[in-house]
């Protein structure tokens, strides 16, 4: 059965939520085994953060524009969620990147290599499911980060999403997707690298790189998941992009329940999906 968006969506979300608590911790302090609260943002279980609620923003970007990629409606969405808290469980919204947030107060996606975080790597998934060129792809992710490195994992993430949703097997998605360049070279074999070797800082490349190696060395949802949390740092952003893999090639069926009941607004999600 081909991945749905509803199934990158909502594993994102339980994967971001997941993560929450355990944002910043270093790898080993800490085990993560399931949903809870509490955490460097003090916020109840099932809480997602800025990943899912900027995803969430280009989901209805997307519903709202029948499927095209409109720059100017983007960004006004991000804005409304900054400085409104639309798209958040409570009104507020936290976590946000310090690129993100300067990009949103200039007007244009920043350029300079130090602003390579995962803002827009977090948020792209929902493109693979619209008719989504790859310049479209690109100016999606220059919303906020417009450097070649973060629009280029975002162009190799979409088209690896695509790939897995059509069914094909998740080591060859990844090896035929994986951008070239010197900063891309450990991509193709994310899977080949030892734990120890996996980064899971804010910096695009680590995430994507983390993500596709939880994705390659777990064989179901949950696992997929906890091994992206439990790599710790920025666990909750490593989580949803994994997630959204994990969510496309297992379904939104193989989540936890409990996982799934605990997670807040889901009528905000289901409202956003087109």
């Amino acid at each position: 059965m081909a991945g749905t968006l509803r199934d990158a969506v909502y594993g994102a979300a339980v994967g971001d939520a997941l993560g929450v608590p355990y944002e910043f911790r270093r790898r080993g302090e800490f085990a993560c085994t399931g949903m809870t609260g509490g955490g460097a943002h003090d916020q109840p279980a099932g809480t997602w953060s800025d990943d899912t609620s900027l995803l969430l923003a280009t989901c209805d970007s997307l519903r709202e524009c029948g499927g095209e990629v409109r720059v100017d409606d983007l960004r006004r969405r991000f804005c409304d969620w900054m400085r409104d808290g639309r798209y958040t469980p409570d009104g507020f919204c936290f976590g946000i990147g310090n690129a993100t947030a300067r990009a949103l107060a200039e007007g244009k996606g920043r350029v300079d290599a130090r602003s390579n975080g995962n803002g827009s790597l977090m948020r792209i998934a929902p493109l693979a499911f619209a008719d989504a060129s790859d310049r479209d792809v690109a100016e999606a992710s220059a919303v906020t980060h417009a450097h070649p490195v973060s629009v280029d994992a975002c162009v190799s993430f979409v088209h690896i999403a695509r790939d897995l949703a059509a069914g094909v097997p998740a080591r060859e998605a990844v090896k035929r997707n994986a951008p070239e360049g010197e900063e891309f070279s450990r991509v193709g074999r994310a899977g080949e690298l030892r734990r120890c070797e996996v980064e899971s800082s804010g910096y695009v490349v680590h995430t994507l790189e983390a993500s596709l190696w939880c994705l390659l060395n777990t064989d179901d949802y949950a696992a997929c998941v906890l091994a992206a949390v439990n790599l710790g740092d920025d666990s909750d952003t490593t989580a949803c992009v994994a997630g959204a893999l994990a969510g496309i090639v297992y379904g939104a069926e193989s989540i936890p329940q409990e996982w799934l009941a605990t997670l807040r607004r889901k009528d905000l999600i289901e409202a956003c999906l087109f």
